[in-house]
């Protein structure tokens, strides 16, 4: 008993999550949650730019001219 403790002490997050992901995917759940993830990045990205427009704008302008 003491070493399925260990165990389940150990590597619990892990059994956890691929029950979790086991799930998500016998649902098709999971395209749910990737356009929950994609929606929040971003809103999250377009929040950071409006935010730092000039920073943003020199760090394009950099990259646009070493292209």
């Amino acid at each position: 008993m003491d070493g399925f403790k260990s165990f389940f002490n150990k590597f619990g997050g892990a059994l956890i999550g691929a029950i979790i992901a086991l799930i998500f995917a016998c649902t098709n759940f999971y395209r749910f949650v990737i356009a929950i993830v994609f929606i929040g990045l971003g809103a999250w990205i377009g929040n950071y730019v409006q935010k730092n427009k000039e920073m943003v704008k020199e760090k394009l302008k950099n990259l646009i001219d070493k292209l």
